[in-house]
């Protein structure tokens, strides 16, 4: 028996993120947490991967520090099998933008649709935002969802589905309520070899992902939506105190299967988060649009309006504008006004 849903190596991302300040936050075992944190270390080291254009998105003028500012980061669940390989990297089939606010120890995360039309920079065109990643990985897939928002995309997080698949059955499968009977392949492309029923149920890895990734029993909207409650569902697993004990599997799971520009230090900086999880809050936002053929191709035509709103909200979390400055802006202008104030004494 399983239960539900998504897709998404985002998911993988808070787990990853957070194992460490999920650790301390229950006080485990000091030889266990040192354990653990030379497994995250190392795999950490095996998971890096430089973006171009360097650590420093081209929105932002000065680097930023999760510790004290903050952020964005991009998660990015792709389906790397030689069946969907496509021009020599995979389509991204998940798309979620978190911003994450230091000091409300607050989450926002947006769903994007895999169809929707947005202008791609590194095809010089519109198409379907899948295909960035496809026609230039993940520099291509960040560039485009910064253009679309208009604000940076400091760090990424990209898992494929076999993460997804061996982080949900460590965690010994998760809780969901099916919304409907399911049929579907499988991660090996064997069709109806997933089965499911209506109701609540535990969902093993193949199960989950079969639920976050089938298309024809909704919208692309309910789509985004089971792939968002997915993310919370892993969170609150992972967060308990019967998933400690896991956590090492957790952690091998991810392995080979993910590839982040964060750094040990700085996703360790994320535990003030859990620290504060009573007052921990994960907003959850979908992008509105209709459903369009356009040279007899399908897309996802984005709201305007509802697009430009989803924007604001982000930028008002990320205080991102003439007026917010990150740590080392601030550092900065106050060691200004030090000098004037000496120079004026």
């Amino acid at each position: 028996m399983a239960q539900n849903r998504k897709k998404r190596k985002k998911s993988l991302w808070i787990l990853w993120s957070v194992f460490g300040l999920i650790l301390f936050a229950f006080g485990v075992t000091a030889g266990y947490a040192v354990y653990l944190t030379d497994m995250a270390k190392d795999t950490t080291e095996q998971a890096q991967l430089k973006l171009k254009r360097g650590s420093i998105s081209e929105k932002r003028t000065e680097p930023v520090d999760p510790d004290y500012d903050n952020i964005s980061i991009l998660f990015l669940g792709i389906d790397d099998s030689e069946v969907r390989n496509f021009g020599g990297n995979a389509r991204s089939d998940a798309m979620v933008l978190a911003t994450f606010n230091e000091k409300e120890k607050s989450v926002k995360m947006v769903s994007i649709p895999r169809d929707s039309y947005v202008y791609v920079p590194v095809e010089g065109r519109y198409d379907k935002i899948t295909h960035a990643h496809a026609y230039g990985g993940v520099d291509a897939a960040v560039e485009t969802v910064e253009q679309l928002f208009d604000i940076p995309v400091d760090y990424f997080v990209r898992l494929n589905f076999e993460a997804f698949i061996e982080v949900v059955d460590a965690l010994g499968g998760i809780e969901y309520d099916v919304p409907f009977h399911i049929s579907e392949k499988n991660s090996e492309d064997v069709h109806n070899a997933i089965v499911l029923e209506k109701g609540l149920q535990i969902l093993n890895g193949e199960e989950a992902l079969a639920l976050a990734r089938t298309r024809k029993y909704d919208s692309d909207l309910a789509r985004g939506e089971r792939q968002l409650e997915l993310l919370k569902a892993i969170f609150k697993k992972a967060a308990s105190i019967q998933s400690v004990g896991k956590y090492d599997d957790l952690i091998e799971s991810i392995g080979g299967n993910m590839k982040t520009n964060l750094s040990f230090d700085e996703m360790v900086s994320f535990h003030d988060y859990v620290f504060n999880r009573k007052s921990f809050q994960i907003e959850t936002m979908q992008l509105k649009g209709d459903h369009t053929f356009i040279d007899e191709i399908y897309y996802y035509r984005l709201d305007e309006t509802n697009l430009n709103e989803v924007s604001k909200t982000l930028k008002n979390h990320l205080e991102y504008g003439e007026s917010s400055l990150t740590k080392a802006q601030e550092d900065s202008s106050v060691a200004s006004q030090d000098d004037v104030s000496q120079d004026r004494g």
